[in-house]
């Protein structure tokens, strides 16, 4: 049984190591995003078993989104990176977002049968 342990004891420090890697990947792709936006606040939600996704709202008006395979992932992610958290993606926080056209046509695209940007 002694060996058994210890296998699993080496998977979980590799699986461990792995999410160390991904949350400092993930804190480098917000801190990059926060650099090119003057800076930047997040938000983190729930996606079930696909894991979380990050919101980011730059203070250009600027957004995007990343996704972590888990919630705890996301969390340290941005936690690792310095941003502004948010609970809800409401309120003054979802008042920064700036959309260009290409959204609106989308949007459009989607709702009312307008051009699909393809």
């Amino acid at each position: 049984m002694a060996d058994t342990q210890q296998v699993d004891e080496g998977t979980d420090a590799k699986k461990a190591a792995r999410a160390e890697r991904r949350v400092a990947r993930l804190a480098k792709q917000i801190g990059a995003f926060s650099k090119k936006h003057g800076g930047a606040e997040g938000q983190v939600a729930y996606l079930g078993e696909r894991g979380a996704r990050i919101v980011l709202v730059g203070e250009d008006g600027g957004w995007g989104d990343l996704v972590a395979p888990s919630y705890d992932i996301a969390e340290k992610a941005v936690a690792k990176s310095g941003i502004t958290v948010h609970e809800e993606f409401d309120g003054e926080f979802a008042a920064k977002v700036r959309t260009g056209p290409y959204e609106w046509t989308r949007m459009a695209g989607i709702q009312v049968g307008g051009p699909s940007n393809t």
